[in-house]
């Protein structure tokens, strides 16, 4: 996982309400347990037509979106079922980050392992955000802040544990293997102590 500090980045814009797992990734894509490839089946319903060729009025198919490493989606974004995949095919896309009022819980955890970053903000930015495709916005993680291009500053919450995690470009498990020189002292000190 690459740790994240700061991403300044333009935003592509998709502001559908309710944008579930199965949109983000179909169900057909999920036979796979790797993380490469995934970004081709991103909205995969909505970017591609029946015989596979780009749908141009799809946000994502447009020249103005390409590059944009955050994605402002509608309240409720990533609800519906529970799949790893959905955060893996944004990042493998090249999002580092997705800002909405409301973000899913399962898809914000899942996010959060895999070094996604889901940004909760108020009504009024997300507003903003929403009417202002392809701003460029800074994102700093070590003060919680998401700034806009006009200077305003709005702070989003985080969980502290997957923000350490992300500071440092670790998942949970690579943060506890980090952690084996101080656990095997405890133990060894425990031990000496119950011996």
């Amino acid at each position: 996982m690459e740790a994240i500090r700061k991403i300044v980045a333009r935003t592509a814009v998709l502001p559908s309400t309710d944008i579930d797992t199965d949109q983000i990734i179909p169900a057909r894509f999920l036979r796979t347990t790797t993380r490469l490839g995934l970004g081709k089946q991103l909205f995969a319903d909505w970017r591609y037509a029946a015989d596979g060729s780009d749908r141009a009025d799809f946000v994502l198919n447009q020249p103005q979106s390409k590059g944009c490493k955050v994605l402002v989606g509608g309240r409720n974004f990533g609800c519906g079922s529970s799949r790893e995949h959905a955060p893996w095919a944004l990042l493998d896309y090249g999002f580092l980050a997705v800002i909405s009022t409301e973000i899913a819980d399962i898809f914000r955890s899942n996010s959060l392992k895999n070094g996604l970053l889901p940004i909760v903000v108020d009504e009024a930015t997300h507003a903003w955000l929403l009417a202002n495709p392809g701003a460029e916005v800074q994102v700093d993680l070590e003060s919680t802040t998401l700034t806009l291009p006009d200077g305003r500053t709005v702070r989003f919450p985080i969980e502290p544990f997957a923000r350490v995690c992300l500071l440092n470009g670790v998942d949970q498990l690579g943060y506890l293997l980090g952690k084996n020189a101080e656990i095997s002292a405890y133990e060894q000190s425990h031990w000496r102590v119950r011996a």
